[in-house]
């Protein structure tokens, strides 16, 4: 069932963005009289799953699902259409339109993907709302246990106070601006100091392939008593808060396993917190530190009834969530481009984290939300828009760059250079499809 719910919300968000990408190209080519021959959801190899002509357009959903593309008359494109070409030019054709018309058909895709992800934003601003956690309110630090981040001198309990001088607000921001940061300002132990991380950090992370990165310290909450627990008979129970080991003070989960290692092999007695009464029961220790207890998550809600975090809600009316869903756009973008750069700059070894079809999967959560779904779509929305943007000859922001030469230098590059600068750029696509979807391959396999 998990499968199910997170293929239909794979499915349903790429489908929906390839159809607006694609009517982005179709709807200006129509309003300059360019004739369109195709309209396809995936891609049609040697035959459709359905197809159907309404007038001069053929409408139709291949069996590759991956892409989708409008074929336009009298356009080196990725159908390779030579026979065409050869043909003098016909009025209906995209070659025989004006530069600015045939560059307003190229950016049409990536502007309705950027206005796309725009209004999904101002729409979960309004409906929604922002809940989010202060950096004020963590009092005392993160959890912070994997071990490259420690190895470059974050620690457990540390307050990340900014990165490269931008301040940190709300907890939500601090992984993403950590992980393509330089200089993370900390507070730890009343005291402020700076942390510079080595430049392939990124590629350490990767390689380490451990998770987990930066979180909340949470409580040791027990979701589960195992039959087989050496701690059966002891009085836990599902639900109860271990916070004292002897005369250890354990808020949280963390401190738990300090106390774990501190007084493994021993029995002891443990301060539980039950339904807003704290009691004690006897618990044993294996020599391997462990309880024999399954522990886990709680809820937001729970960790504000028990003092632990005070999160904040802050909902907008319907012109007010206008700017705050831009904002959001823009911050997205501006962050998607910082980890371009960083992906194609080597020496991060940013590149290692590329993934393919299958990550993108993997980011749709096994339960059905249309508030993370909405999320999801609008930054592949970004994604989408970004990456079409880059001036590889194939990709839109090929076509413009050869339109913007054309523009400035008053002369148009011929059918033939044309060809051969889109045949050179489908096989650097390929060449990037391949490497990103064997990077999810090599991970399926090696972990």
């Amino acid at each position: 069932m998990e499968f199910v719910i997170k293929i239909s919300q794979f499915l349903m968000s790429l489908s929906l963005l390839i159809i607006l990408h694609e009517l982005g190209h179709f709807i200006p080519a129509k309003a300059f009289k360019t004739r369109v021959e195709k309209f396809y959801l995936f891609f049609d190899v040697k035959f459709s799953l359905f197809k159907k002509k309404i007038g001069e357009t053929v409408y139709g959903i291949g069996w590759l699902p991956l892409g989708g593309y409008v074929k336009i008359s009298g356009m080196i494109d990725e159908s390779m259409d030579t026979e065409q070409m050869a043909q003098e030019p016909q009025p209906w054709e995209f070659r025989s339109k004006p530069a600015w018309q045939r560059l307003i058909i190229m950016l049409g895709g990536v502007t309705v993907n950027f206005l796309l992800a725009i209004l999904i934003y101002i729409g979960m601003s309004y409906f929604y709302g922002d809940k989010f956690l202060p950096v004020d309110n963590i009092k005392d630090g993160l959890l912070i246990e994997n071990a490259v981040a420690n190895k470059a001198g974050l620690l457990t309990g540390d307050k990340i106070l900014a990165v490269d001088g931008e301040k940190i607000e709300n907890f939500s921001e601090i992984s993403e601006k950590v992980l393509f940061g330089k200089e993370i300002t900390i507070e730890r132990n009343g005291e402020q100091s700076t942390i510079t991380f080595p430049e392939d950090f990124l590629a350490q992370l990767i390689d380490s392939k451990e998770r987990g990165f930066i979180d909340l310290r949470l409580p040791f909450v027990v979701v589960q008593v195992p039959d087989t627990s050496y701690n059966i008979n002891s009085g836990i129970k599902k639900g109860d808060i271990i916070i004292g080991l002897n005369d250890l003070n354990t808020k949280y989960a963390d401190e738990v396993k300090l106390g774990l290692e501190k007084f493994k092999g021993q029995e002891v007695t443990a301060k539980i917190l039950r339904e807003e009464n704290q009691i004690t029961v006897p618990l044993k220790i294996s020599n391997e530190g462990k309880l024999g207890l399954v522990y886990g998550g709680i809820t937001e809600d729970n960790l504000e009834k028990l003092g632990y975090y005070q999160f904040e809600t802050k909902k907008y009316g319907f012109f007010e969530s206008f700017p705050v869903g831009l904002k959001k756009a823009k911050d997205k973008m501006a962050s998607y481009w910082d980890q371009l750069g960083a992906i194609f700059t080597p020496s991060t070894g940013a590149y290692k984290g590329v993934g393919g079809f299958k990550a993108i999967y993997d980011i749709f959560p096994s339960f059905w939300s249309w508030q993370v779904f909405w999320s999801i779509t609008a930054f592949l929305s970004i994604m989408l828009g970004v990456l079409n943007l880059l001036p590889i000859p194939a990709l839109d922001g090929g076509h413009v760059m050869f339109l913007l030469y054309e523009m400035v230098s008053g002369r148009k590059p011929g059918d033939k250079f044309m060809e051969y600068a889109q045949m050179v750029g489908f096989f650097i696509l390929i060449a990037l499809v391949l490497f990103a979807n064997g990077n999810d391959i090599y991970k399926a396999i090696f972990g």
